[in-house]
């Protein structure tokens, strides 16, 4: 009898521990074989340390949520320089770097003249009668995910790009994306141009005529909580920041009607609210295309560009920083609850991450007894041609400028004097390794035989664009830009500036966290392998072990 009791007891052990395995197998499978959506949602220069500077302020369903259901990658950088904007973006969305990418800068030199990334005079405005919309992704030489999945889905994938930032929806969005729209400060309307369509859908037009920036430029910019509460932040008025227009003062609350009377809508991108506006935008893109509708996986790529702006102006430690995250997480919050709604919890797969990062404001770092500086870079072009000019007289400028930390000369002047190009490059190297801010200078064609630690010199040569990039690459000492002494920039290797947030969360995620270092360039591949598609073409990252 006592026989019989253990093997039916054993029975009944095993089939309740099947039967939690079971449960717990499909609490962590997904629902379906693919998401239904996949959102990308970047955060113009989100330092990695913003997830948890703010977080005792951050609400449970916004950043928090993220943390506590996804997977964090803690330990994520940005394998090239300059650190900007547009090479940012593309670079999450192709797996790749400028030296293949072709996107060398927000602005770099093409076929010898300056040129801004996604300047395409061969198109039209469409929303706008400004020049605003003459643009299109035809400077990048690559696919994006979005590009892949549509080729993957004979077409039926459908791939949206928003951001008030141009290139910020444009690079993502990829060359062949159902639309790709951004902001215009004459109108107030998001726009496009006629490489994407010829006329605004009927739900882009429905959304322009709510006039929702009216609606949020129609009271003052306050604080979320009692200004006083802002321990995080430097006092409100300082001498770190900039206003948000010459003469305005650097303070909270911001007069938002008397500004935009004055100044009309480009004023919303400096503050909380074009943030807002986006994620209202980016709704209203779900709708209007029934993104995520079936059982074809879908794209959206969200840029929150206000961030980077408001960034700009008043540093990394000022109130109007801190104010402006706490709205975000709010904003991200109610997008994430829409998405459980509109799409289904655990139907789409969401990941955040950043451009790049921002140093602290030099003044800031000075008061606290921490070396820091800035170097004006229009200054050592002219420094260099001074110098140039006595060794090659009657030749002209032989430096075109210096930009994105490199130095770019008149290759035709040069070539049209039978100068000795390599030997002028040694002098410019020379000379700049004399400057008291400049830590390296190298001629970009030796850069592997410089002494430069090795992570340094990959950035560098990862940066490097032989028809679009300078040759001769600076690296300034560390906390020295090339901004003035209010506000912030990037653009170098640093941490500051190459430490970003990436977090995937939803379809086939299991909440976790890593250290093991990632790059900017695992996040394409990483979504490539989740959904069985082919990775961009130029891609050069690993699908991250999200375990």
């Amino acid at each position: 009898m006592n026989r019989r009791i253990k093997k039916i007891s054993l029975f009944v052990v095993m089939a309740l521990t099947g039967c939690c395995r079971v449960s717990a197998q499909q609490v962590n499978a997904p629902t379906l074989e693919r998401p239904r959506l996949v959102v990308g949602i970047v955060v113009d220069q989100m330092r990695w340390d913003y997830l948890y500077r703010y977080q005792k302020r951050y609400v449970k369903g916004g950043f928090r949520r993220l943390l506590n259901e996804g997977f964090s990658c803690e330990n994520t950088r940005i394998p090239y320089v300059p650190s900007v904007t547009a090479i940012g973006h593309t670079c999450i969305y192709t797996g790749s770097v400028p030296s293949i990418h072709g996107i060398a800068g927000n602005n770099f030199v093409k076929n010898g003249k300056k040129a801004y990334c996604t300047d395409d005079a061969t198109v039209k405005s469409v929303g706008t009668t400004s020049n605003a919309g003459l643009m299109s992704p035809r400077n990048m030489w690559v696919t994006t995910i979005g590009d892949e999945m549509k080729i993957a889905s004979n077409g039926r994938a459908k791939v949206v790009g928003v951001a008030l930032k141009d290139r910020a929806s444009i690079l993502p969005a990829g060359h062949n994306p159902d639309g790709a729209f951004w902001f215009d400060d004459q109108t107030g309307n998001f726009i496009t141009s006629t490489y994407y369509m010829n006329s605004l859908p009927s739900w882009v037009k429905t959304f322009n005529d709510e006039r929702i920036p009216d609606r949020y430029l129609s009271e003052k910019w306050n604080t979320l909580y009692d200004k006083a509460s802002y321990t995080e932040s430097t006092a409100d008025d300082n001498d770190y920041e900039n206003g948000i227009k010459n003469g305005v003062k650097a303070t909270l609350p911001l007069n938002l009607p008397t500004l935009y009377n004055k100044y009309g809508y480009n004023i919303i991108r400096n503050t909380p609210f074009g943030n807002s506006l986006t994620l209202d935008f980016a709704k209203a893109a779900i709708e209007g295309e029934q993104l995520g509708s079936d059982d074809e996986t879908d794209l959206l790529t969200v840029s929150c560009s206000s961030t980077d702006y408001i960034g700009h102006q008043v540093g990394t430690h000022a109130i109007e920083t801190e104010d402006t995250y706490l709205r975000l997480d709010k904003a991200i919050a109610d997008f994430l609850s829409y998405l459980d709604a509109k799409v289904g919890k655990g139907n789409y797969l969401v990941f955040l991450s950043a451009d790049h990062g921002a140093m602290n404001n030099a003044r800031f770092l000075q008061d606290r007894r921490i070396p820091a500086g800035t170097w004006d870079d229009a200054v050592a072009a002219k420094k260099l041609n001074v110098a140039l000019a006595k060794a090659y007289p009657n030749v002209g400028e032989l430096v075109k400028t210096v930009m994105n930390y490199q130095v770019f000369f008149n290759l035709n002047v040069i070539k049209d004097n039978n100068l000795d190009f390599a030997k002028i490059k040694q002098t410019v190297v020379d000379i700049l390794k004399e400057d008291s801010c400049v830590l390296y200078a190298c001629d970009m064609a030796k850069t592997m035989t410089e002494s430069i630690p090795d992570d340094v010199r990959t950035r560098i040569v990862n940066g490097y664009n032989r028809e679009r990039s300078g040759d001769v690459a600076v690296v300034l000492k560390p906390n020295f830009y090339t901004h003035g002494m209010k506000g912030t920039d990037h653009g170098a290797w640093n941490p500051y500036d190459t430490h970003i947030p990436l977090v995937f969360m939803g379809w086939g995620i299991k909440h976790g966290a890593t250290t093991r270092e990632t790059f900017m360039t695992d996040i394409t591949p990483t979504i490539a392998a989740l959904l069985h598609v082919q990775a961009p073409n130029g891609c050069v990252g690993h699908a991250i072990d999200l375990k």
